[in-house]
């Protein structure tokens, strides 16, 4: 095939090349980034929605539970209050006021728990009052719900109707509970107990500054009690669909809030189970949550991973391009000289000296071009294709040369001569974020698929020593004691050495970047009940006791630039040697980590 010079001429293989390896360097370091990112992401979205849902029926079985008890202790009083001695003054209708003045006391010890405790006699007259003011008049009946608290009650206590709607603006259940006379078998009366319902509100209100709302429905399905924002949307006494709440005893469900004057709404809901003997009244509470409000930590989660991607993207494409154009600028030149030489027909003036294989093949190129020179046309055009073969062979196993990672490749250029301070900042950062990136995926491996551990009775207090031995020095620099109390009797725990020390530098490095200078840490050990009881405590600002049950959570961390996952691989670790850890408060003041592991005694 003749030789085309211009179509050398106008062929650019730099360009290729430079586009070869930039694609490389990118599908290197892109692809496993973004499938690392997403993994990652759909690993704690799931978690997190996993512990959003949890939470909402959670909190509706806590309020739930506080509003049987506090209904359980009212029911109590009355069952007490009836049967006292100073309610025999209903029969001589309280003439030396001295039952009145026993409920004044009462309400008054009560503060705003009663509104009113007053007692009737047999005709419905109130003839004792906390409340001088209604001694005289006659008591409404409404219709009632009966209920006995016990088998040996000879007269039962009722909750009358909920007076939601009262003149003067109260919100009252009435309770009332028969007075038995001491002297007969008869009945004296009855005593009233107007419970405050605002209580109930209060509860519901307390529970709802998470940022949910709450309801409290009857048996029918009715709202009888609200958090305040939906008590201002006039929520009370409306009907919430059978759908809602149907299924088991407590769970979770999705549904269109219009009713509620709310969007989709998220409905974490718990039946009433009572409060130990007295079994409740068939009454729901509901948790309510906005479900785009619900997932705002998910999508906040989304927008870090987005941002992890682009920042470690930008970093990827910005060293992939500045690798590729180190690579392909001396072929670009030797290009360069070798189209000019052909053009001109004479050698041009030479490059830059480039170093290594390419600059061995720019001097055999020159040394060509001499030679040809000084041989015929045929020979010269025999030469070049030779060069050219050469040139060929040697880039191809060059390029099938694997490239390495991308920390490899960031290392090797560091330690090319003459590199910029930028280019120096740049390998560097790609090291860093690559180093970054391992301990990321290395944490999560091990909290997904931990290493099962290789148990042999060791010695606890040798791998204490040996932990802390670790550690003295960057204790040392922000000068923080660590005092031992370990138990010196000679014992052995059935263990994995590797993995408690493991363990063991969690707990103290994590000590270590909290406390601030002049710290304390105490470390110690001692037996009890064939266990051996290992604890970690400091002087620090301790763990807040709402969140001593969340701190071993997958992602849990509190500490800025934390992953969440070192107490997650803790608590792991523990459980596969059949012991347990907690978190508490420290009698130094700070936080608290007990180790519990079976111990073997030495014969």
């Amino acid at each position: 095939m003749p030789y085309n010079a211009e179509a050398f001429t106008h062929y650019h293989p730099a360009l290729t090349i430079r586009k070869t390896l930039l694609v490389a360097f990118l599908l290197v370091s892109l692809l496993p980034s973004m499938l690392l990112t997403y993994l990652a992401f759909q690993v704690a979205g799931e978690a997190m929605r996993s512990e959003i849902e949890q939470s909402l029926k959670i909190q509706a079985a806590t309020v739930s539970q506080d509003i049987d008890k506090m209904l359980f202790e009212r029911l109590q009083n009355a069952q007490t209050w009836r049967q006292l001695e100073v309610t025999q003054d209903i029969r001589i209708n309280d003439i030396d006021k001295r039952l009145s003045n026993f409920l004044a006391g009462l309400k008054t010890g009560y503060q705003d728990m009663y509104q009113e405790l007053f007692c009737t006699d047999s005709s419905g007259k109130i003839v004792a009052s906390s409340n001088p003011a209604s001694i005289g008049r006659h008591q409404l009946q409404t219709a009632s719900v009966s209920m006995n608290l016990s088998e040996n009650t000879n007269s039962p206590i009722r909750l009358e109707s909920l007076q939601l709607t009262r003149p003067d603006g109260a919100t009252l259940l009435p309770i009332a509970a028969s007075v038995p006379s001491m002297f007969d078998a008869g009945q004296l009366g009855e005593l009233y107990l107007m419970f405050d319902w605002t209580q109930i509100y209060r509860i519901l209100d307390q529970a709802a500054q998470s940022g949910h709302e709450l309801v409290l429905l009857d048996n029918e399905g009715r709202i009888i009690a609200a958090s305040a924002g939906l008590r201002r949307n006039g929520a009370l006494l409306k009907k919430i669909p059978a759908t809602w709440i149907a299924g088991s005893s407590s769970g979770i469900a999705t549904h269109d809030g219009t009713l509620l004057h709310l969007k989709q709404v998220m409905v974490g809901y718990n039946h009433s189970p009572g409060f130990q003997q007295f079994p409740g009244f068939n009454w729901t509470t509901l948790v309510i949550e906005n479900s785009q409000h619900a997932f705002i930590p998910v999508r906040q989660v989304a927008i870090v991973f987005t941002l992890l991607l682009v920042f470690t993207s930008a970093f990827a494409i910005g060293f992939s391009m500045l690798v590729a154009g180190r690579i392909a600028r001396p072929i670009t030149a030797l290009t360069e000289l070798t189209r000019r030489f052909m053009r001109d027909k004479q050698l041009p003036e030479l490059p830059h000296q480039a170093s290594g294989e390419v600059g061995e093949l720019t001097e055999a190129f020159v040394q060509t071009v001499h030679d040809l020179d000084q041989s015929r046309a045929d020979l010269v055009r025999a030469s070049k294709l030779a060069v050219l073969g050469e040139l060929a062979a040697v880039m191809a196993h060059e390029i099938r040369t694997p490239i390495g990672i991308l920390r490899s490749s960031a290392q090797m250029l560091a330690r090319e001569p003459g590199l910029s301070s930028e280019a120096q900042e740049l390998t560097g950062f790609i090291e860093s974020e690559t180093e970054r990136l391992n301990r990321l995926v290395s944490t999560l491996l091990d909290s997904a698929r931990p290493r099962p551990p290789k148990l042999q009775p060791v010695d606890p207090n040798a791998i204490i020593r040996h932990s802390i031995d670790l550690l003295t020095a960057q204790a040392g620099k922000k000068n923080i004691a660590i005092n031992l109390n370990l138990d010196e009797r000679h014992i052995t725990v059935t263990a994995d050495a590797e993995q408690i020390t493991q363990v063991l530098l969690n707990l103290i490095l994590n000590a270590l970047q909290i406390l601030p200078d002049n710290g304390v840490i105490a470390i110690s050990t001692h037996v009890r009940a064939d266990k051996l009881i290992m604890e970690v405590a400091d002087n620090g600002p301790g763990i807040p006791p709402h969140e001593t049950g969340r701190v071993f959570d997958p992602f849990f961390t509190k500490r800025e630039g934390g992953v969440g996952l070192g107490l997650a691989v803790v608590q792991q670790i523990v459980a596969a040697h059949g012991g347990e850890i907690r978190a508490g408060k420290s009698t130094l003041g700070g936080a608290l980590f007990t180790i519990t592991l079976p111990m073997e005694k030495n014969s």
